[in-house]
């Protein structure tokens, strides 16, 4: 005669073969699948000798540049440019009210003419014995100086217009149509925005390793640029004051360059024995550089940070010891402690 089960009992049976199932590890519960290695290859970190780099405040300047300034009294009548103009060699940029200086011109060349009559009259008079030669020469002499001042105010009249020296680019109008022009004002600055340099003081006692066609680091952080600057300019002589002297740096050209901008002129220093891994092994974590360690063929994260690179070695300056191993490829989505597979 069989037992039939209270059905308390059953439901106490299926909440326990439910439990069974849920717990880690028991009969019931499938291991999970094994990670699977990712396969890498790594590399040794070695030691080398890196130039510690010295960092120097410049301005960037344009190679050329003119101030447009009057050279005559005037009211200006045209001023065709606007900051940031661009303008091709000989083409206007300011225009002065020339009726004064034209009036003084014709009037030269009245007097001119005037002189050449009463010459020609003379020399005609001294053919037929009719004058001596002394009045000649005074004739002669009024003459030259009629034709000084008649190129005087020829010249006058060409500092009526203003043109551009070179091609460039307007960077600075301190003057407008109406305003009086007087000789020596500022009106308008010029400039080359093509030949950039950057001009930057160097400590005297650094100044002595720099030499004209030197190649330097110039970083540019407003416009997020690193380019290889020339020396062009070495200042024989220090200023007494600050100890430092002035170096000019040919830039190359860069669309994204501007006179003004701020930049930093890197100098090597002493070389020092230094940790070098190729920049391959890092992986930039914001401010943060890792680099991942090969321990027990698995993935170890190390936060390192970083100084000078060359050549496409980057020098540790803190995170890695000598002889570690370290991933250089598949190493941007590996996670602490992943398996790995080193091939050769």
């Amino acid at each position: 005669m069989s037992r039939v089960m209270p059905p308390l009992q059953i439901r106490l049976l299926a909440l326990i073969i439910a439990i069974l199932f849920l717990v880690p590890g028991s009969a019931a519960s499938a291991p999970p699948p094994a990670t699977p290695a990712v396969p890498v290859t790594v590399t040794k970190v070695r030691t080398g000798e890196v130039a510690a780099l010295i960092e120097l405040a410049g301005t960037l300047q344009a190679a050329e540049r003119a101030s447009i300034a009057a050279k005559i009294t005037g009211v200006i009548t045209r001023m065709p440019v606007v900051l940031g103009s661009t303008v091709k060699a000989g083409e206007l940029l300011v225009a002065i009210s020339a009726e004064e200086i034209t009036a003084r011109l014709n009037q030269a060349e009245a007097q001119l003419a005037q002189a050449r009559r009463n010459l020609e009259r003379e020399q005609n008079l001294l053919a037929k014995n009719a004058a001596t030669p002394d009045m000649v020469k005074a004739m002669t002499d009024q003459y030259n100086i009629a034709q000084a001042g008649y190129r005087e105010a020829k010249t006058m009249l060409g500092y009526t217009t203003l043109t551009a020296p070179f091609d460039g680019v307007v960077t600075r109008k301190h003057a407008h149509s109406g305003d009086l022009a007087t000789p020596g004002t500022a009106l308008l600055q010029l400039e080359n925005n093509r030949l950039l340099q950057v001009r930057t003081a160097v400590p005297e006692s650094l100044v002595l390793q720099i030499r004209p066609g030197d190649v330097l680091t110039v970083r540019i952080p407003a416009a997020g640029v690193t380019v290889q600057g020339t020396v062009a300019e070495v200042a024989p002589a220090a200023d007494p004051d600050s100890r430092t002297a002035p170096v000019i740096i040919d830039l190359p050209a860069h669309p994204d360059l501007r006179t003004g901008q701020f930049a930093r002129v890197l100098l090597p220093g002493t070389r020092t024995p230094s940790l070098l891994v190729p920049a391959s092994a890092l992986v930039p974590s914001g401010q943060m550089d890792r680099v991942f360690v090969v321990e027990n063929a698995r993935a170890q994260l190390r936060l390192v940070r970083v100084g000078a690179s060359h050549d496409g070695m980057v020098e540790i300056l803190a995170g890695l010891a000598p002889d570690e191993t370290v991933v250089t490829t598949n190493n941007r989505l590996l996670v602490h402690g992943q398996a790995l597979q080193v091939q050769p």
